[in-house]
Protein backbone atom coordinates (compact mmCIF):
# COMPACT_ATOMS: atom_id res chain seq x y z
CA UNK A 1 0.00 0.00 0.00
CA UNK A 2 1.28 3.50 -0.85
CA UNK A 3 2.40 5.72 1.99
CA UNK A 4 0.16 8.43 3.44
CA UNK A 5 2.33 11.23 2.08
CA UNK A 6 2.23 9.82 -1.45
CA UNK A 7 -1.56 9.44 -1.30
CA UNK A 8 -1.97 13.03 -0.02
CA UNK A 9 0.14 14.23 -2.97
CA UNK A 10 -2.08 12.33 -5.41
CA UNK A 11 -5.23 13.76 -3.83
CA UNK A 12 -3.84 17.28 -4.08
CA UNK A 13 -2.88 16.73 -7.72
CA UNK A 14 -6.34 15.42 -8.67
CA UNK A 15 -8.02 18.29 -6.79
CA UNK A 16 -5.94 20.81 -8.77
CA UNK A 17 -6.87 19.07 -12.01
CA UNK A 18 -10.55 19.15 -11.05
CA UNK A 19 -10.34 22.90 -10.44
CA UNK A 20 -8.99 23.33 -13.98
CA UNK A 21 -11.65 21.13 -15.59
CA UNK A 22 -14.40 22.92 -13.63
CA UNK A 23 -13.11 26.29 -14.84
CA UNK A 24 -12.91 25.04 -18.44
CA UNK A 25 -16.45 23.67 -18.16
CA UNK A 26 -17.81 27.06 -17.10
CA UNK A 27 -15.85 28.89 -19.80
CA UNK A 28 -17.11 26.43 -22.44
CA UNK A 29 -20.69 26.89 -21.21
CA UNK A 30 -20.39 30.65 -21.62
CA UNK A 31 -18.84 30.36 -25.08
CA UNK A 32 -21.40 27.74 -26.08
CA UNK A 33 -24.29 30.15 -25.57
CA UNK A 34 -22.60 32.80 -27.71
CA UNK A 35 -21.70 30.26 -30.40
CA UNK A 36 -25.29 29.01 -30.52
CA UNK A 37 -26.55 32.57 -30.89
CA UNK A 38 -24.20 33.13 -33.86
CA UNK A 39 -25.27 29.83 -35.38
CA UNK A 40 -28.99 30.63 -35.06
CA UNK A 41 -28.41 34.14 -36.43
CA UNK A 42 -26.70 32.70 -39.52
CA UNK A 43 -29.37 30.09 -40.25
CA UNK A 44 -32.16 32.35 -41.64
CA UNK A 45 -29.84 33.95 -44.21
CA UNK A 46 -28.36 30.58 -45.17
CA UNK A 47 -31.82 29.03 -45.56
CA UNK A 48 -33.12 31.91 -47.67
CA UNK A 49 -30.17 32.04 -50.02
CA UNK A 50 -30.34 28.23 -50.27
CA UNK A 51 -33.96 28.49 -51.46
CA UNK A 52 -33.09 31.20 -53.99
CA UNK A 53 -30.16 29.12 -55.28
CA UNK A 54 -32.47 26.09 -55.53
CA UNK A 55 -35.01 28.00 -57.61
CA UNK A 56 -32.21 29.41 -59.73
CA UNK A 57 -30.74 25.95 -60.40
CA UNK A 58 -34.13 24.79 -61.73
CA UNK A 59 -34.72 27.92 -63.78
CA UNK A 60 -33.61 28.29 -67.39
CA UNK A 61 -31.65 31.52 -67.65
CA UNK A 62 -29.80 32.43 -70.81
CA UNK A 63 -26.55 32.20 -68.84
CA UNK A 64 -25.37 28.98 -67.16
CA UNK A 65 -22.87 29.51 -64.33
CA UNK A 66 -20.03 26.94 -64.03
CA UNK A 67 -21.25 26.11 -60.51
CA UNK A 68 -24.48 24.77 -62.04
CA UNK A 69 -22.83 22.61 -64.70
CA UNK A 70 -22.35 18.97 -63.74
CA UNK A 71 -19.16 17.39 -65.01
CA UNK A 72 -19.49 14.16 -66.97
CA UNK A 73 -16.45 12.53 -65.37
CA UNK A 74 -15.21 13.22 -61.82
CA UNK A 75 -11.42 12.98 -61.92
CA UNK A 76 -10.53 15.19 -58.96
CA UNK A 77 -12.47 15.96 -55.78
CA UNK A 78 -12.01 18.85 -53.35
CA UNK A 79 -13.09 18.60 -49.74
CA UNK A 80 -13.31 21.43 -47.19
CA UNK A 81 -12.64 19.96 -43.74
CA UNK A 82 -13.91 22.07 -40.83
CA UNK A 83 -12.48 21.17 -37.41
CA UNK A 84 -11.58 23.00 -34.20
CA UNK A 85 -8.29 24.73 -33.45
CA UNK A 86 -8.10 23.28 -29.94
CA UNK A 87 -8.68 19.87 -28.41
CA UNK A 88 -10.25 18.73 -25.14
CA UNK A 89 -13.66 18.41 -26.80
CA UNK A 90 -14.21 14.68 -26.62
CA UNK A 91 -14.43 12.74 -29.87
CA UNK A 92 -15.70 15.71 -31.92
CA UNK A 93 -12.70 16.02 -34.26
CA UNK A 94 -12.06 12.28 -34.32
CA UNK A 95 -15.60 11.58 -35.55
CA UNK A 96 -15.52 14.08 -38.43
CA UNK A 97 -12.00 13.09 -39.51
CA UNK A 98 -12.98 9.40 -39.46
CA UNK A 99 -15.93 10.21 -41.75
CA UNK A 100 -13.71 12.21 -44.12
CA UNK A 101 -11.06 9.48 -44.27
CA UNK A 102 -13.76 6.94 -45.11
CA UNK A 103 -14.99 9.07 -48.01
CA UNK A 104 -11.42 9.70 -49.17
CA UNK A 105 -10.87 5.93 -49.41
CA UNK A 106 -14.01 5.65 -51.54
CA UNK A 107 -12.76 8.38 -53.88
CA UNK A 108 -9.32 6.77 -54.08
CA UNK A 109 -11.01 3.47 -54.93
CA UNK A 110 -12.53 5.23 -57.95
CA UNK A 111 -9.08 6.59 -58.95
CA UNK A 112 -10.12 10.16 -58.14
CA UNK A 113 -7.59 12.71 -56.98
CA UNK A 114 -8.26 14.48 -53.67
CA UNK A 115 -7.49 18.07 -52.71
CA UNK A 116 -8.12 19.38 -49.21
CA UNK A 117 -8.94 22.78 -47.76
CA UNK A 118 -8.43 22.55 -43.99
CA UNK A 119 -10.23 25.03 -41.71
CA UNK A 120 -9.04 24.47 -38.15
CA UNK A 121 -5.70 23.45 -36.68
CA UNK A 122 -6.74 19.88 -35.83
CA UNK A 123 -7.84 19.07 -39.36
CA UNK A 124 -4.81 20.76 -40.92
CA UNK A 125 -2.42 18.83 -38.68
CA UNK A 126 -4.17 15.52 -39.36
CA UNK A 127 -4.25 15.99 -43.14
CA UNK A 128 -0.57 16.96 -43.14
CA UNK A 129 0.33 13.83 -41.15
CA UNK A 130 -1.47 11.43 -43.50
CA UNK A 131 0.12 13.09 -46.54
CA UNK A 132 -3.05 14.54 -48.10
CA UNK A 133 -2.77 17.24 -50.76
CA UNK A 134 -3.64 20.41 -48.82
CA UNK A 135 -4.35 23.22 -51.29
CA UNK A 136 -5.22 25.81 -48.65
CA UNK A 137 -5.72 26.05 -44.92
CA UNK A 138 -6.91 28.47 -42.27
CA UNK A 139 -6.14 28.24 -38.56
CA UNK A 140 -6.64 30.52 -35.58
CA UNK A 141 -10.24 31.53 -36.32
CA UNK A 142 -10.87 32.41 -32.68
CA UNK A 143 -14.23 32.34 -30.96
CA UNK A 144 -15.89 34.64 -33.53
CA UNK A 145 -15.46 33.59 -37.19
CA UNK A 146 -15.43 36.31 -39.84
CA UNK A 147 -16.45 35.67 -43.42
CA UNK A 148 -13.61 37.92 -44.61
CA UNK A 149 -11.04 35.46 -43.25
CA UNK A 150 -12.83 32.42 -44.67
CA UNK A 151 -13.07 33.76 -48.22
CA UNK A 152 -9.36 33.39 -49.04
CA UNK A 153 -9.05 29.67 -48.24
CA UNK A 154 -12.41 28.82 -49.83
CA UNK A 155 -11.72 30.87 -52.99
CA UNK A 156 -8.77 28.60 -53.78
CA UNK A 157 -11.20 25.67 -54.07
CA UNK A 158 -13.75 27.69 -56.06
CA UNK A 159 -11.11 28.89 -58.54
CA UNK A 160 -9.84 25.31 -58.93
CA UNK A 161 -13.39 24.19 -59.72
CA UNK A 162 -13.97 26.93 -62.28
CA UNK A 163 -10.63 26.20 -63.98
CA UNK A 164 -11.49 22.49 -64.22
CA UNK A 165 -8.76 21.33 -61.86
CA UNK A 166 -11.44 20.01 -59.47
CA UNK A 167 -14.70 18.45 -60.66
CA UNK A 168 -16.65 18.35 -57.36
CA UNK A 169 -16.35 20.08 -54.00
CA UNK A 170 -17.61 18.75 -50.66
CA UNK A 171 -17.67 20.23 -47.17
CA UNK A 172 -17.46 18.30 -43.90
CA UNK A 173 -18.30 19.63 -40.44
CA UNK A 174 -20.06 18.75 -37.20
CA UNK A 175 -23.72 19.68 -37.37
CA UNK A 176 -25.15 20.94 -34.08
CA UNK A 177 -28.21 18.93 -33.03
CA UNK A 178 -28.32 19.72 -29.32
CA UNK A 179 -25.92 20.15 -26.41
CA UNK A 180 -25.44 16.40 -26.04
CA UNK A 181 -25.36 15.45 -29.74
CA UNK A 182 -23.23 16.69 -32.63
CA UNK A 183 -23.57 14.87 -35.94
CA UNK A 184 -20.61 14.55 -38.38
CA UNK A 185 -21.84 15.73 -41.78
CA UNK A 186 -20.41 15.77 -45.29
CA UNK A 187 -22.35 17.34 -48.15
CA UNK A 188 -21.74 18.42 -51.72
CA UNK A 189 -21.09 22.10 -52.36
CA UNK A 190 -20.34 22.06 -56.09
CA UNK A 191 -21.81 21.50 -58.57
CA UNK A 192 -25.10 22.89 -57.32
CA UNK A 193 -28.15 20.83 -58.21
CA UNK A 194 -31.81 21.33 -57.41
CA UNK A 195 -31.96 17.89 -55.80
CA UNK A 196 -29.25 18.80 -53.27
CA UNK A 197 -30.88 22.11 -52.35
CA UNK A 198 -34.02 22.81 -50.40
CA UNK A 199 -37.09 23.81 -52.37
CA UNK A 200 -40.63 24.58 -51.31
CA UNK A 201 -43.18 21.96 -52.39
CA UNK A 202 -41.41 21.44 -55.69
CA UNK A 203 -42.38 24.95 -56.88
CA UNK A 204 -39.85 26.63 -59.18
CA UNK A 205 -39.49 30.27 -60.06
CA UNK A 206 -38.23 32.11 -63.08
CA UNK A 207 -36.49 35.46 -62.86
CA UNK A 208 -36.07 38.73 -64.69
CA UNK A 209 -32.41 39.72 -64.40
CA UNK A 210 -31.22 43.31 -64.01
CA UNK A 211 -28.72 44.38 -65.29
CA UNK A 212 -28.03 40.94 -66.83
CA UNK A 213 -28.11 37.26 -65.88
CA UNK A 214 -24.33 36.85 -65.71
CA UNK A 215 -23.75 39.65 -63.19
CA UNK A 216 -26.60 38.54 -60.93
CA UNK A 217 -25.97 34.79 -61.05
CA UNK A 218 -22.21 35.11 -60.56
CA UNK A 219 -22.61 37.23 -57.45
CA UNK A 220 -25.47 35.20 -56.02
CA UNK A 221 -23.80 31.79 -56.32
CA UNK A 222 -20.52 33.00 -54.84
CA UNK A 223 -22.45 34.48 -51.90
CA UNK A 224 -24.31 31.19 -51.55
CA UNK A 225 -21.12 29.12 -51.29
CA UNK A 226 -19.61 31.60 -48.82
CA UNK A 227 -22.75 31.50 -46.67
CA UNK A 228 -22.68 27.69 -46.76
CA UNK A 229 -19.08 27.62 -45.51
CA UNK A 230 -19.75 30.28 -42.86
CA UNK A 231 -22.82 28.39 -41.66
CA UNK A 232 -20.75 25.17 -41.44
CA UNK A 233 -18.08 26.96 -39.37
CA UNK A 234 -20.64 28.40 -36.94
CA UNK A 235 -22.30 24.97 -36.59
CA UNK A 236 -18.92 23.38 -35.91
CA UNK A 237 -18.00 26.00 -33.30
CA UNK A 238 -21.29 25.54 -31.47
CA UNK A 239 -20.68 21.78 -31.55
CA UNK A 240 -17.11 22.29 -30.30
CA UNK A 241 -18.10 24.32 -27.24
CA UNK A 242 -20.95 21.93 -26.41
CA UNK A 243 -18.66 18.90 -26.69
CA UNK A 244 -15.97 20.62 -24.60
CA UNK A 245 -18.45 21.51 -21.86
CA UNK A 246 -19.72 17.91 -21.71
CA UNK A 247 -16.17 16.50 -21.76
CA UNK A 248 -14.97 18.81 -19.00
CA UNK A 249 -18.04 18.01 -16.87
CA UNK A 250 -17.33 14.29 -17.27
CA UNK A 251 -13.67 14.91 -16.34
CA UNK A 252 -14.71 16.86 -13.22
CA UNK A 253 -17.11 14.10 -12.17
CA UNK A 254 -14.44 11.45 -12.70
CA UNK A 255 -11.94 13.50 -10.70
CA UNK A 256 -14.44 13.73 -7.84
CA UNK A 257 -14.83 9.94 -7.87
CA UNK A 258 -11.06 9.45 -7.92
CA UNK A 259 -10.64 11.85 -4.98
CA UNK A 260 -13.23 9.90 -2.99
CA UNK A 261 -11.45 6.61 -3.68
CA UNK A 262 -8.05 8.07 -2.80
CA UNK A 263 -9.38 9.51 0.47
CA UNK A 264 -10.74 6.08 1.38
CA UNK A 265 -7.33 4.51 0.69
CA UNK A 266 -5.64 7.30 2.65
CA UNK A 267 -7.91 6.73 5.67
CA UNK A 268 -7.19 2.99 5.55
CA UNK A 269 -3.44 3.62 5.38
CA UNK A 270 -3.60 6.08 8.25
CA UNK A 271 -5.70 3.70 10.35
CA UNK A 272 -3.25 0.89 9.65
CA UNK A 273 -0.36 3.09 10.75
CA UNK A 274 -2.17 4.09 13.96
CA UNK A 275 -3.01 0.44 14.73
CA UNK A 276 0.61 -0.54 14.17
CA UNK A 277 1.86 2.18 16.53
CA UNK A 278 -0.64 1.18 19.24
CA UNK A 279 0.38 -2.47 18.89
CA UNK A 280 4.03 -1.51 19.29
CA UNK A 281 3.31 0.59 22.37
CA UNK A 282 1.22 -2.18 23.96
CA UNK A 283 3.86 -4.75 23.12
CA UNK A 284 6.60 -2.59 24.62
CA UNK A 285 4.60 -1.97 27.78
CA UNK A 286 3.90 -5.70 28.16
CA UNK A 287 7.58 -6.50 27.76
CA UNK A 288 8.51 -4.09 30.55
Amino acid sequence: MAGSKEIRTKIKSVENTRKITRAMEMVAASKMRKAQERMRAARPYAEKIRQVAAHLSRANPEYKHPFLVKREAIKNVGVIVVTSDKGLCGGLNTNILRLVVGRMKEWEGKSQGINVCAIGNKGFGFMSRIGASVKSHLIGLGDTPHIERLIGAVKVMLDSYVSGEIDAVYISYNSFVNTMKQEPTIEQVLPLTGASLETTNGVTWDYIYEPDAKAVVDELLVRYVESLVYSAVTENQASEQSARMVAMKAASDNAKSVIGELKLVYNKARQAAITKEISEIVGGAAAV
